[in-house]
């Protein structure tokens, strides 16, 4: 029997019976749009998740800190993050570049606004990799200090009359100029604070530092990112006038020796390892630590995150299968009583001549294709079941941690498997039926009434 014959029988008999047909195809429906809308619950979690964490910073770097002589747990030997140990870093295997970060304590200064906080000496090519909402960075090799602030940093500022710190959602934002006035810098942050005494003897106010800023990060004031609370400097010209302002004298947060004399190095506050992939950042990471560094990383925040993810994404699929399952008894139950209703049909077509394998394709078809529109209508209906949820904020809001953003996703793999699973599915339920029809004594069928 043909191909063609065998379709035709197939959709006839589906045709000739089509309310119990339709209510087999309903539970298709349901049974599809479960396992699908579960699923998509568990890929937009997992995707939030993600995109939150990516938000933190990159998902191939690795932070690196030193541990000072006191610090160590160990080992009292200090581990300094010095240019050494910096390059001894990017010759690691699957390591493409490290940032090395200078962090000093500084105070800034515009009008009446003061603020106190860490100036981050970074390379050029960590720099290149800040989003700019003003100005422009700076030349790589440029010599002149420049400033790039961070789009949130103007919350710290505090007006030195009112004595107002920093900055509310019910106050107003600091009147800093970041980009159009000049910022004063003061490194000697400890004179500084000693010259605001009243004392006769407070000593005279340490220099003030006229920085150019070169740019602000993209962003509101509001907005948070990796950079929105820092400011950032050349990490060469940054090094370059430290060793002007102190001369020999220590600079402060820099390491000194057992007489109190500063090493004839710079140390560094931390290091960014930027590893190829990221199913290569635990083992880096887990080298960094073995050698007593302490070594943290979004990607191990992203596994522990996408563990917890993977095990809801499973519990929510399990509830959908079980009305993919309960379709899928409704499938089975719907072909044998079809067989039952063709029985004489059935013998005379195996009296006919027809080949066994052509009875059992023929059911076969006839269950594939009810798994084929249950499929085709389920998805259809998990768009709009899913597009709903994902206006719903006190959902979106719940699972997804107050992130923004859909909560509800369908990929084009997830969409493909569904249809074809419901497909699979009603062959699958079909099968047993399909054989009980294969084995049916052709006489026994015509005498069938």
């Amino acid at each position: 029997m043909r191909f063609v014959d065998l379709l035709g029988m197939s959709l006839n008999s589906l045709r000739r019976r089509k309310l119990r047909t339709a209510l087999t195809v309903l539970g298709v429906v349901i049974g599809t749009a479960s396992v699908v809308v579960m699923m998509s619950l568990g890929i937009g979690m997992k995707e939030l998740n993600r995109e939150m964490i990516s938000s933190y910073g990159s998902l191939t770097a690795i932070t690196v800190y030193g541990q000072d002589a006191w610090g160590s747990s160990d080992s009292d030997k200090p581990l300094y993050l010095t240019d050494d140990v910096v390059k001894q870093f990017s010759g690691m295997e699957h390591v493409n570049s490290v940032y090395p970060l200078l962090e000093v304590n500084a105070i800034f200064l515009q009008g009446k606004y003061t603020m106190s906080t860490n100036l981050t000496g970074v390379p050029d090519a960590y720099l290149a990799q800040i989003p700019l909402g003003k100005g422009s960075l700076p030349k790589s090799g440029e010599r002149e200090m420049k400033l790039i602030f961070g789009n949130a940093v103007i919350r710290w500022f505090q007006d030195g009359k009112s004595n107002r710190w920093g900055f509310s959602d019910d106050s107003e934002l600091p009147k800093v100029d970041l980009m159009g006035k000049p910022m004063f810098v003061v490194f000697d942050t400890d004179a500084y604070y000693q010259s605001q005494g009243t004392g006769e003897d407070r000593p005279k106010a340490p220099k003030k530092y006229l920085l150019k800023t070169a740019g602000v990060v993209e962003g509101e004031v509001n907005d948070y990112n990796e950079y929105a609370y820092s400011v950032y400097t050349q990490l060469e010209p940054l090094k370059t006038e430290l060793k002007k302002i102190f001369k020999k004298n220590p600079i402060p947060g820099q390491p000194t020796n057992k007489k109190g004399k500063p090493y004839n190095y710079f140390v560094y506050s931390s290091c960014i390892v930027n590893v190829d992939t990221m199913e290569h950042v635990s083992d880096v990471q887990k080298k960094l630590t073995d050698q007593g560094y302490q070594a943290n990383s979004n990607a191990e925040w992203m596994n522990q995150a996408e563990q917890q993810s993977r095990m809801i994404q499973a519990v929510l699929g399990g509830i959908g299968a079980v009305s993919l399952f309960v379709a899928a008894i409704g499938i089975a139950n719907t072909m044998m009583m079809s067989i039952y209703e063709r029985t004489k049909e059935i013998g005379v077509i195996k009296v006919l001549g027809c080949d066994m394998g052509d009875i059992r394709n023929m059911f076969l078809m006839e269950s594939g294709f009810i798994g084929f529109m249950g499929g085709v209508v389920g998805l259809a209906f998990s768009y709009a079941v899913s597009a709903m949820l994902n206006h719903l904020p006190a959902l979106t809001d719940l699972l997804g941690n107050g992130t923004g953003g859909n909560i509800s996703r369908i990929p084009l793999w997830l969409a493909g498997s569904a249809v074809g699973f419901a497909i699979l599915v009603g062959m699958l339920a079909g099968f047993f039926p399909a054989m009980r029809a294969m084995k049916l004594s052709p006489l026994a069928a015509i005498r069938n009434e």
